[in-house]
């Protein structure tokens, strides 16, 4: 089976030439770019030379395995295989967890892994695979985090960052959470501000009101918790 956008460049396109070559490195290149680009400007982990890089070298990979399949008798795509569990090995270094518990970067390391495979798609002249690919991660990685932060607004379960004066005002706190109408699912002390002079917790609500269920948001409800004098700093946890 011949791939179509090979099929429609011509013959030229599908081997392992020096035309085809340039071709495929000039499409992952600026496909990595965009996707490098939309990662940079909205200060993830990995940026723009990162994606190119490691696109680029996978390109190269896909490159070299068809190189040695069609002239070197080799059968299967080793090298290729072996690179793919090498990108899962280097993005996992972009992940990390922050003082709130939160992990950060997982997005950009899936996201970088999927340039990575996009990369062996054009290195081995899959150039349809490798548009369609990168045409569905840039809607995905883009569309569904509004669609995301959208059906969690609506979520009558959320968690929040809190910040208190002092681990006396806990109790009080309580009791306030349960006259608004929410239950609180958990409470986790965050140690890693044990010196900071506050108390910080990790807490999971409920909401139970049928009133705040149909007219009030997680930020309607996170605005009227933080006019408490003892409460430092909240916010929703995302």
């Amino acid at each position: 089976m011949v791939d179509p956008i090979a099929n429609w460049l011509g013959t030229w396109s599908a081997s392992v030439s020096v035309g085809a070559i340039f071709l495929r490195v000039f499409l992952a290149l600026l496909f990595s770019a965009i996707i490098g680009w939309e990662r940079s400007i909205k200060r993830h982990a990995a940026g723009l030379r990162t994606f190119m890089v490691l696109t680029l070298g996978a390109t190269f990979v896909g490159i070299l395995d068809m190189f040695l399949i069609e002239n070197q008798g080799v059968i299967l795509p080793i090298i290729s295989a072996i690179s793919v569990l090498a990108f899962a090995t280097l993005c996992n270094n972009t992940t990390l967890f922050t003082s709130r518990n939160q992990i950060k970067g997982l997005t950009t390391s899936f996201t970088l892994w999927s340039c990575g495979i996009i990369g062996l798609c054009f290195g081995i002249g899959l150039y349809t695979v490798g548009v369609v690919g990168f045409v569905i991660m840039l809607c995905t990685i883009n569309v569904f985090p509004k669609m995301e932060i959208y059906l969690k607004n609506r979520s009558n379960h959320f968690e929040v960052f809190l910040e208190l004066s002092s681990k006396n005002n806990l109790s009080e706190f309580v009791e306030i959470i349960r006259k608004l109408g929410l239950k609180i699912d958990d409470i986790e002390y965050n140690s890693a501000y044990h010196d900071s002079g506050l108390s910080v917790y990790m807490v999971a609500l409920t909401v139970m009101s049928p009133e705040l269920k149909k007219y009030k948001t997680h930020k309607e409800i996170i605005e009227a918790i933080s006019s408490l004098d003892y409460v430092k700093h909240i916010e929703e946890m995302r």
